[in-house]
Protein backbone atom coordinates (compact mmCIF):
# COMPACT_ATOMS: atom_id res chain seq x y z
CA UNK A 1 0.00 0.00 0.00
CA UNK A 2 1.31 3.45 -0.92
CA UNK A 3 2.50 5.68 1.88
CA UNK A 4 0.09 8.66 1.99
CA UNK A 5 2.82 10.85 3.53
CA UNK A 6 5.31 10.28 0.73
CA UNK A 7 5.94 13.09 -1.73
CA UNK A 8 4.25 12.76 -5.11
CA UNK A 9 7.64 12.33 -6.76
CA UNK A 10 8.59 9.55 -4.34
CA UNK A 11 5.25 7.82 -4.92
CA UNK A 12 5.74 7.88 -8.68
CA UNK A 13 9.25 6.44 -8.38
CA UNK A 14 8.14 3.71 -5.98
CA UNK A 15 5.23 2.74 -8.22
CA UNK A 16 7.45 2.66 -11.28
CA UNK A 17 10.54 1.00 -9.80
CA UNK A 18 9.02 -1.19 -7.08
CA UNK A 19 11.47 -3.51 -5.38
CA UNK A 20 13.83 -3.50 -8.38
CA UNK A 21 15.04 0.08 -7.93
CA UNK A 22 18.81 0.39 -8.20
CA UNK A 23 21.00 1.50 -5.32
CA UNK A 24 21.58 4.83 -7.06
CA UNK A 25 17.84 5.49 -7.42
CA UNK A 26 17.17 4.70 -3.76
CA UNK A 27 20.04 6.90 -2.57
CA UNK A 28 18.74 9.78 -4.66
CA UNK A 29 15.22 9.26 -3.32
CA UNK A 30 16.54 9.51 0.22
CA UNK A 31 18.55 12.63 -0.57
CA UNK A 32 15.50 14.25 -2.20
CA UNK A 33 13.43 13.34 0.84
CA UNK A 34 16.08 14.82 3.14
CA UNK A 35 15.93 18.11 1.22
CA UNK A 36 12.14 18.04 1.55
CA UNK A 37 12.29 17.25 5.26
CA UNK A 38 14.87 19.91 6.14
CA UNK A 39 12.92 22.52 4.16
CA UNK A 40 9.78 21.62 6.16
CA UNK A 41 11.10 20.73 9.61
CA UNK A 42 14.62 22.15 9.78
CA UNK A 43 17.79 20.31 10.74
CA UNK A 44 16.71 19.48 14.28
CA UNK A 45 13.27 18.28 13.18
CA UNK A 46 14.57 16.00 10.46
CA UNK A 47 15.07 12.37 11.48
CA UNK A 48 15.50 9.09 9.68
CA UNK A 49 11.77 8.60 10.25
CA UNK A 50 10.75 11.87 8.56
CA UNK A 51 13.04 11.12 5.62
CA UNK A 52 11.78 7.58 5.06
CA UNK A 53 8.18 8.71 5.45
CA UNK A 54 8.59 11.38 2.75
CA UNK A 55 10.46 8.90 0.54
CA UNK A 56 7.75 6.28 1.05
CA UNK A 57 10.39 3.76 2.10
CA UNK A 58 11.12 1.66 5.16
CA UNK A 59 13.53 2.70 7.89
CA UNK A 60 15.71 -0.27 7.03
CA UNK A 61 16.32 1.15 3.55
CA UNK A 62 17.88 4.37 4.79
CA UNK A 63 20.01 2.45 7.30
CA UNK A 64 21.19 0.23 4.46
CA UNK A 65 22.23 3.12 2.23
CA UNK A 66 23.58 5.51 4.88
CA UNK A 67 25.42 4.63 8.06
CA UNK A 68 23.90 7.47 10.09
CA UNK A 69 21.83 10.61 9.91
CA UNK A 70 25.04 12.63 9.88
CA UNK A 71 26.25 10.72 6.81
CA UNK A 72 22.91 11.23 5.07
CA UNK A 73 23.03 14.96 5.81
CA UNK A 74 26.60 15.21 4.55
CA UNK A 75 25.73 13.45 1.30
CA UNK A 76 22.69 15.70 0.86
CA UNK A 77 24.85 18.79 1.22
CA UNK A 78 27.41 17.32 -1.18
CA UNK A 79 24.67 16.61 -3.71
CA UNK A 80 23.44 20.22 -3.60
CA UNK A 81 27.00 21.55 -3.92
CA UNK A 82 27.84 19.31 -6.88
CA UNK A 83 24.53 20.09 -8.58
CA UNK A 84 25.35 23.79 -8.29
CA UNK A 85 28.91 23.32 -9.57
CA UNK A 86 27.88 21.11 -12.49
CA UNK A 87 25.29 23.63 -13.62
CA UNK A 88 27.48 26.73 -13.70
CA UNK A 89 30.36 24.82 -15.29
CA UNK A 90 28.08 23.51 -18.03
CA UNK A 91 26.86 27.03 -18.82
CA UNK A 92 30.32 28.59 -18.51
CA UNK A 93 31.91 26.09 -20.94
CA UNK A 94 29.56 26.65 -23.85
CA UNK A 95 31.33 27.44 -27.12
CA UNK A 96 31.58 30.85 -28.73
CA UNK A 97 31.16 32.97 -25.61
CA UNK A 98 33.03 36.13 -24.72
CA UNK A 99 34.36 36.83 -21.22
CA UNK A 100 31.30 39.01 -20.35
CA UNK A 101 29.01 36.26 -21.68
CA UNK A 102 30.73 33.67 -19.50
CA UNK A 103 30.53 35.94 -16.46
CA UNK A 104 26.79 36.39 -17.01
CA UNK A 105 26.44 32.63 -17.47
CA UNK A 106 27.82 32.15 -13.96
CA UNK A 107 25.49 34.84 -12.60
CA UNK A 108 22.44 33.31 -14.27
CA UNK A 109 23.41 29.86 -13.01
CA UNK A 110 23.51 31.17 -9.44
CA UNK A 111 19.89 32.22 -9.77
CA UNK A 112 18.51 29.45 -11.97
CA UNK A 113 15.16 28.26 -10.54
CA UNK A 114 16.39 24.65 -10.31
CA UNK A 115 19.36 25.75 -8.20
CA UNK A 116 17.89 28.75 -6.41
CA UNK A 117 14.52 27.36 -5.33
CA UNK A 118 13.19 28.41 -1.92
CA UNK A 119 13.26 24.77 -0.83
CA UNK A 120 16.96 24.35 -1.61
CA UNK A 121 17.85 27.79 -0.26
CA UNK A 122 16.17 26.83 3.01
CA UNK A 123 18.36 23.74 3.20
CA UNK A 124 21.53 25.68 2.40
CA UNK A 125 20.72 28.17 5.13
CA UNK A 126 19.89 25.42 7.61
CA UNK A 127 23.29 23.78 7.14
CA UNK A 128 25.11 27.10 7.26
CA UNK A 129 23.34 28.21 10.42
CA UNK A 130 23.61 24.94 12.34
CA UNK A 131 26.78 24.93 14.44
CA UNK A 132 27.00 21.14 14.42
CA UNK A 133 27.16 21.02 10.62
CA UNK A 134 29.15 24.19 9.90
CA UNK A 135 32.45 22.30 9.73
CA UNK A 136 31.01 19.86 7.20
CA UNK A 137 29.64 22.80 5.23
CA UNK A 138 33.06 24.45 5.05
CA UNK A 139 34.80 21.19 4.19
CA UNK A 140 32.51 20.45 1.27
CA UNK A 141 32.10 24.00 0.00
CA UNK A 142 35.59 25.51 0.29
CA UNK A 143 37.09 23.87 -2.79
CA UNK A 144 34.01 24.46 -4.95
CA UNK A 145 33.62 28.08 -3.82
CA UNK A 146 37.30 28.74 -4.50
CA UNK A 147 37.04 27.24 -7.99
CA UNK A 148 34.08 29.51 -8.86
CA UNK A 149 35.74 32.57 -7.32
CA UNK A 150 38.97 32.01 -9.26
CA UNK A 151 37.03 31.49 -12.48
CA UNK A 152 35.14 34.73 -11.87
CA UNK A 153 38.34 36.59 -11.02
CA UNK A 154 40.03 35.39 -14.23
CA UNK A 155 37.06 36.54 -16.30
CA UNK A 156 37.14 39.93 -14.59
CA UNK A 157 40.87 40.24 -15.32
CA UNK A 158 40.19 39.57 -19.00
CA UNK A 159 37.41 42.18 -19.09
CA UNK A 160 39.61 44.74 -17.32
CA UNK A 161 42.37 44.21 -19.88
CA UNK A 162 39.98 44.34 -22.83
CA UNK A 163 38.31 47.53 -21.63
CA UNK A 164 41.41 49.28 -20.36
CA UNK A 165 39.72 49.86 -17.01
CA UNK A 166 41.89 51.65 -14.47
CA UNK A 167 41.84 51.24 -10.71
CA UNK A 168 39.79 48.04 -10.76
CA UNK A 169 40.85 44.95 -8.85
CA UNK A 170 39.52 41.71 -10.32
CA UNK A 171 39.61 39.96 -6.98
CA UNK A 172 37.56 42.71 -5.33
CA UNK A 173 34.93 42.49 -8.08
CA UNK A 174 34.80 38.70 -7.65
CA UNK A 175 34.38 39.16 -3.88
CA UNK A 176 31.52 41.60 -4.44
CA UNK A 177 29.78 39.25 -6.85
CA UNK A 178 30.00 36.39 -4.35
CA UNK A 179 28.53 38.65 -1.67
CA UNK A 180 25.71 39.75 -3.97
CA UNK A 181 24.90 36.13 -4.81
CA UNK A 182 24.66 35.17 -1.15
CA UNK A 183 22.70 38.23 -0.13
CA UNK A 184 20.19 38.03 -2.95
CA UNK A 185 19.62 34.33 -2.39
CA UNK A 186 18.74 35.19 1.19
CA UNK A 187 16.30 37.84 -0.05
CA UNK A 188 14.67 35.33 -2.39
CA UNK A 189 14.12 32.97 0.51
CA UNK A 190 12.87 35.56 3.02
CA UNK A 191 10.79 37.76 0.69
CA UNK A 192 9.34 35.39 -1.93
CA UNK A 193 6.50 37.71 -2.90
CA UNK A 194 8.71 40.76 -3.26
CA UNK A 195 12.06 39.56 -4.57
CA UNK A 196 12.72 36.83 -7.12
CA UNK A 197 15.44 35.42 -9.34
CA UNK A 198 14.85 38.00 -12.07
CA UNK A 199 15.24 40.82 -9.53
CA UNK A 200 18.49 39.25 -8.35
CA UNK A 201 19.89 38.90 -11.86
CA UNK A 202 18.93 42.49 -12.67
CA UNK A 203 20.65 43.78 -9.54
CA UNK A 204 23.87 41.92 -10.35
CA UNK A 205 23.79 43.20 -13.92
CA UNK A 206 23.36 46.72 -12.57
CA UNK A 207 26.51 46.25 -10.50
CA UNK A 208 28.43 44.88 -13.48
CA UNK A 209 27.36 47.94 -15.48
CA UNK A 210 28.90 50.24 -12.89
CA UNK A 211 32.08 48.13 -12.75
CA UNK A 212 32.44 47.49 -16.50
CA UNK A 213 30.36 50.12 -18.37
CA UNK A 214 32.01 49.29 -21.71
CA UNK A 215 30.89 45.67 -21.51
CA UNK A 216 27.49 45.66 -19.79
CA UNK A 217 24.28 47.65 -20.14
CA UNK A 218 21.95 48.66 -17.35
CA UNK A 219 18.98 46.25 -17.21
CA UNK A 220 15.51 47.62 -17.75
CA UNK A 221 14.29 46.74 -14.25
CA UNK A 222 17.22 46.63 -11.83
CA UNK A 223 15.05 47.44 -8.82
CA UNK A 224 12.63 45.46 -6.70
CA UNK A 225 9.36 44.76 -8.36
CA UNK A 226 6.25 45.79 -6.47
Amino acid sequence: MANPNATSKATRINQREGRTATREIRRQQLIDATIESISKYGISGTTMATVTRLAGLSLGIVNFHFESKEKLFEETLRYLAEEHRDYWLKEFRKDGMSAPDRLLAIVDSEFHPDICSRKKLTVWTAFYGEAGYRASYRKIMTEMDTERWETTKNLCETIIQEGGYKGLDAGAVADTLEGLHDGFCLNIMIYPGEFGVEDAKARVRAYLTTAFPKHFEMPEQPCLQG
